[in-house]
């Protein structure tokens, strides 16, 4: 019925490839001229191997992250219906289907489940580098059972499957000021994270996420974070420091001297980080540093200072003075178990 409508191509996500083969051959039928255009995740990519080899492959095992796709083997029927019919598979990560998630929900207020959001994934990706005939693309979204665990995950990985966030790991020199002089030269871009423990008396290594518009703006950030003379890495697309790396920054400082440890809370604006930095003055060093931006009203540090006990008042009238609720938390039997000094 929507043959006048312009349709130039159709996403579908694909698993055994039932639903593929079936809507393929039904409209090659139709429309001999369509585009059909299969996804599948890199980690159950099994269609595109059995096309690519011309015979069915199988996968010797299968990431189930979206598991209403997450087969071994496609079917042998529908296997040689998309070898007819299937102009090409598209494969995706895990972050563009978080992505795609997100794009669904803040279109419609609809929750897919990674398998039904894997078609918009698919054409988001081909959009990048193919503009197309100037015709419609369609996208099935086949699935809303989602487990209400895999939010967190999701919610975290969206913005880095739509380059809307980059990780990087920072050198910066281990002295006073020195977290300021790198806030500044990030400039005016958001801080998304900011990971950091104390470990050598001459360097520091951060992990840090920033905001940004595309993966060029990320490549352009690292440029500019080695010009001013920062060793800078982008983990953007480092699985390990996605999933663990950025939870593990920290542990015993053996070479932190009178360390203090505070929780803060400040207003979450732009520029509300490097704020709170300028109010700190930048005449202690700072040996523990960790905040992330979870998109509510409120931002919260938990951050480290290397006071001596006879500066110690000084340091008390300065946070008196501050506009932020702090807590001191030097005597909290977690900081003690995992990070303190190692005395414990």
């Amino acid at each position: 019925r929507q043959r006048g409508a312009g349709l130039e191509a159709i996403f579908i996500p694909v698993g055994g490839g039932g639903l593929i083969a079936g809507v393929a051959g039904y409209l090659k039928s139709i429309v001999p001229e369509i585009r059909i255009i299969g996804v599948e995740p890199f980690e159950a990519d099994a269609m595109y191997q059995s096309l690519q080899a011309g015979m069915r492959v199988t996968l010797p095992q299968v990431g189930i992250f979206a598991d209403g796709v997450a087969v071994r083997q496609v079917g042998e029927r529908t296997f040689a219906l998309c070898q007819k019919y299937v102009d090409e598979i598209v494969r995706v990560s895990n972050d563009e289907i978080c992505a795609a998630i997100k794009d669904v929900f803040d279109e419609t207020r609809s929750i897919m489940e990674p398998a039904g959001a894997l078609a918009l994934a698919g054409l988001k990706r081909m959009a990048a580098t193919d503009s197309g005939q100037g015709g419609a693309w369609v996208a099935i979204l086949s699935g809303a059972n989602m487990n209400f665990d895999r939010l967190r995950f999701i919610a975290e990985r969206a913005e880095l499957g739509e380059a809307r966030e980059a990780l990087f790991a920072v050198t910066i020199p281990e002295r006073p000021g020195a977290f300021r002089a790198f806030c500044a030269a990030i400039g005016q871009r958001v801080v998304t994270e900011f990971n950091y423990r104390l470990h050598r008396r001459d360097q520091a290594h951060i992990f840090v996420g920033v905001a940004i518009r595309d993966r060029e703006d990320a490549h352009a950030l690292l440029e500019s974070l080695r010009t001013t003379g920062h060793e800078a890495l982008d983990l953007s697309d480092d699985e390990m420091a996605k999933l663990h790396i950025r939870h593990m920054v920290g542990g015993h400082a053996a070479a932190a001297q009178n360390e203090r440890i505070y929780r803060f809370e400040f207003p979450e604006r732009p520029g509300a980080l490097m704020e709170f930095l300028d109010q700190l003055g930048g005449h202690w060093n700072i040996s523990l540093f960790h905040y992330r931006n979870n998109g509510v009203d409120l931002g919260r540090v938990l951050a480290g200072f290397e006071v001596p006990d006879t500066e110690m008042t000084q340091f008390e009238s300065l946070l008196a003075r501050l506009e932020y609720p702090h807590v001191a938390e030097t005597a909290n039997p977690a900081y003690q178990f995992f990070l303190d000094q190692g005395q414990h």
